[in-house]
């Protein structure tokens, strides 16, 4: 027994408040119990941690993150027709879940906690990378992001060189956190059911960056070099201004390479190079 299985069925809590998805705030429910369960094992062990939520919705995940032990869950939702639900869930959990109305792009999220917490959700799509570049730029302050994104977006963070899905997101993730592909979820998991299939995806943030490497600099040199990714590197970085073939030669990158062939680590000595320059 838990403290929420006096709470009622998801679809009954739906139907109760008359939550139906909103296609504008990007929302699509996840009711499996399974499945909320799963995600939030992803993240590792809640007992006794803080743990941020956006956007829960009805409330399916934000049941499966207070039953993995969590000490304290702040939920961030934006849609005032949710809050009775997630009353009704605080209310079954005294005293360990806080909700707060507010848009997660406009928070301080940091404010709300002391110390490191752990960020769980199911991110609304339109917001989803938005949302994980603000909190890489407080990566100190979490000690791991547990994401459910859209499927091209979640290969784009775990992409390896030379394929397809490999770029900026995938070097500035990868570069400042470990990345770990968790699982995938089929459309049909959802009410309503998107059009994509989604994959969940963790994210640890590093105690220094992989390689040496101003962020500023590496996030213009990868820019620059992604900017025209189907062009030789000696001209995808000659918008940088400096002489790029001896700034390549100088980080030992041969010059007729492309931008999706390179590594995190040769990235980096690149941005170095163009510093020092």
């Amino acid at each position: 027994m838990t403290e929420g299985d006096a709470l009622p069925p998801l679809r009954e809590v739906i139907a109760r408040y008359g939550l139906n998805a909103e296609k504008s705030l990007g929302q699509n429910f996840l009711l499996d119990l399974n499945l909320t369960g799963r995600i939030a094992r992803c993240a590792g062990k809640l007992e006794g941690k803080t743990v941020i939520e956006i956007g829960p919705g009805p409330g399916g995940l934000t049941r499966a993150i207070l039953d993995a032990g969590a000490k304290r869950l702040i939920a961030i939702e934006k849609d005032t027709r949710c809050l009775p639900a997630l009353a009704d869930i605080s209310n079954a959990y005294p005293g360990r879940l806080e909700v707060v109305n507010d848009d997660a792009l406009e928070i301080e999220e940091t404010a709300l906690f002391d110390g490191k917490a752990k960020i769980i959700a199911n991110l609304p799509y339109n917001v989803a990378t938005p949302l994980l570049i603000k909190w890489l730029g407080k990566r100190d302050r979490f000690s791991s992001l547990t994401l459910m994104f859209q499927k091209e977006v979640s290969d784009r963070i775990t992409a390896v060189p030379s394929t397809k899905a490999y770029g900026r997101l995938s070097i500035l993730c990868q570069w400042l956190c470990e990345t770990k592909r968790e699982f995938d979820i089929s459309p049909r998991a959802f009410t309503p059911p998107p059009k994509v299939t989604s994959t969940v995806v963790t994210l640890r943030p590093r105690d220094t960056p992989a390689f040496p490497a101003d962020q500023k600099i590496l996030e213009r040199v990868v820019a620059a070099a992604f900017g025209q990714r189907r062009k030789m590197l000696r001209a995808s970085l000659k918008p940088l201004g400096k002489p790029t073939e001896d700034m390549l030669e100088k980080a030992g990158i041969t010059p007729t390479r492309r931008a999706e062939e390179l590594t995190v680590e040769e990235f980096c000595a690149l941005a170095r190079v163009y510093a020092d320059q």
